[in-house]
């Protein structure tokens, strides 16, 4: 099953102390990227950006950010967030609390961001909560580009996020090799009607 490009309502209400969305009537978009930084595709969508002249949030991997450190250094001189998505990319829904706040915590010594980003999206409460208690901000997202999923077409996954473009919206893509072709499409498609009809494309604090 595909899932659908945006989370509901309902879904959101449930988490509320999650940050879904950003409380906005400006056409004000905010793109985020998970899963790197990837040493051939991060640059390929740091050129892309710099050519639209927008910003965006990079929730990276601890581990590839070890591998990667010239890439990592890359994405913060062009002005980007950066974000943690764990250290070995572990799913909250199988590990243990505490094990899983430890493995927070070592990306967070590399990446030195409170922006944390659950893979998958999977987070126990006691896992949220500890986060929060350490003063991690839980950033989800509005629109789910889907460009992991090889069922989409490159032309699909771009109709996907420019047909749910929202003023506040947080879109999710991915910079690594399972989604490069959906999301450099996506992305392009995306920036281009963005612009045009009037959005500004910025990166999330944590405030």
């Amino acid at each position: 099953m595909i899932l659908p490009s945006t989370v509901p309502r309902i879904i959101q209400k449930l988490f509320p102390r999650r940050v879904w969305h950003i409380e906005t009537d400006q056409k004000i978009a905010y793109l985020s990227f998970d899963d790197g930084p990837h040493e051939r595709i991060t640059p390929m969508v740091l050129q892309l950006l710099k050519k639209h002249g927008a910003l965006a949030t990079f929730f990276c991997i601890g581990d590839r950010v070890n591998k990667h450190p010239e890439c990592f250094d890359l994405i913060k001189q062009a002005g980007h967030a950066i974000g943690n998505h764990t250290y070995h990319h572990v799913n909250g829904w199988k590990t243990d609390p505490e094990r899983y706040v430890e493995d927070v915590r070592e990306a967070h010594a590399l990446i030195g961001s409170t922006l944390f980003r659950p893979p998958y999206g999977r987070l126990t409460s006691t896992q949220f909560q500890r986060l929060e208690q350490e003063g991690f901000k839980t950033i989800m997202w509005t629109i789910l580009s889907g460009d992991y999923d090889r069922r989409l077409r490159p032309d699909q996954c771009a109709k996907r996020v420019v047909q749910a473009l929202q003023p506040g919206a947080i879109i999710l893509f991915h910079d690594s090799e399972k989604a490069e072709m959906n999301m450099m499409v996506a992305l392009e498609k995306l920036l281009e009607e963005g612009i045009s009809r009037g959005y500004v494309f910025k990166p999330l604090h944590n405030n």
